[in-house]
């Protein structure tokens, strides 16, 4: 289970949750969940990234929890998540409908929003009973189905054989991360994000990326070497929008404008000027507004059905 390293000030500390509750899934992993904002509002759930926590979707979470019920889940091995021999992309299908079961009641549909692996999570789940009986929409976020380490742009030069070897070597390193010192901050600060990002943006994503734990982040590392989620992506059949960062180097645009074709309904592709990988932290009001919209148009509550009941009848 990871150290707890994030920030405990400002706009990316991460707000408390009304409650919290643990989710078993499949397999018997124990998933750590967070449940914000009020009953009866309209539901968003929140699936982070690769090394990443629940920490990572702070001013997604302050923002919304105002008026939408959020929950957000530490992936396994992730956050307080504690760690699993399994780590799969099945895996991950298995852990979010466990998690929508323990959070939604039968039949009620909510916006759910993932980020980089946490969007890959949504392609793997796309085709399973429980999504389907839950997504009303859904928000793709700096991710990619396949090709993930002949695609990135980590390492600078021509795509071909040497630089996607030596992609593969960065990314699936063995080595620790360490601690969060001012050259591990330029080194995530150019991996991850856009030459713009603020001080406080690149504390905030290096403190919870270094909390990951080493063998955590190397096992995953091989999942998304190897990912194949196109079939995924076309069993995304509810409303889906896209967003990526111009200067993604680890899931670049030329991702997003191939989920954008092979979506059946696509409903708009965000491309973010300057921004990297880390778009929630880096463009937090562009990322929580299409949420936001995407719940406005596609998320009825009961309080909804209640005011529809209740117009038809004084009509």
């Amino acid at each position: 289970m990871t150290r707890l390293m994030h920030v405990k000030r400002g706009p990316y500390a991460p707000p408390v949750p009304v409650r919290e509750l643990t989710a078993v899934s499949a397999d018997g992993a124990r998933l750590h969940v967070e449940v914000h904002g009020p009953e009866g509002s309209p539901t968003v759930v929140l699936v982070h990234g690769w090394t990443c926590s629940t920490a990572y979707w702070a001013a997604q979470i302050r923002d919304l929890a105002v008026d939408h019920r959020v929950i957000a889940y530490d992936q396994r091995g992730h956050g307080r998540s504690p760690a699993s021999a399994a780590c799969t992309t099945d895996a991950l299908a298995d852990d979010l409908e466990a998690v929508l079961a323990a959070t939604l009641a039968p039949g009620e549909k909510a916006v759910l929003a993932g980020h980089s692996m946490g969007g890959m999570t949504l392609m793997a789940a796309s085709a399973r009973a429980g999504f389907r009986e839950h997504a009303a929409a859904v928000l793709l976020c700096s991710t990619g189905s396949s090709r993930l380490v002949a695609e990135a742009l980590v390492v600078p030069g021509r795509p071909g054989r040497v630089r996607t070897w030596l992609t593969r070597k960065i990314l699936g390193s063995r080595a620790p991360l360490g601690p969060v010192t001012p050259v591990a901050r330029r080194i995530l600060k150019y991996a991850t994000m856009g030459p713009g990002s603020a001080p406080v943006m690149v504390e905030a994503c290096a403190r919870i990326v270094h909390a990951c734990p080493t063998r955590v982040r190397y096992a995953w590392s091989h999942v998304l070497d190897s990912l194949d989620l196109d079939h995924g992506v076309r069993e995304l059949t509810v409303p889906t929008a896209v967003v990526v960062g111009t200067a993604d180097r680890m899931t670049p645009p030329v991702h997003a404008r191939a989920l954008a074709a092979a979506l059946p309904d696509c409903v708009g592709v965000t491309e973010l000027t300057g921004v990297g990988h880390m778009a929630p932290v880096e463009a937090p009001d562009v990322v929580t507004a299409r949420i936001r919209g995407l719940a406005a148009e596609y998320v009825r509550t009961q309080r909804d059905e209640l005011r529809d009941e209740l117009e038809e009848a004084g009509a």
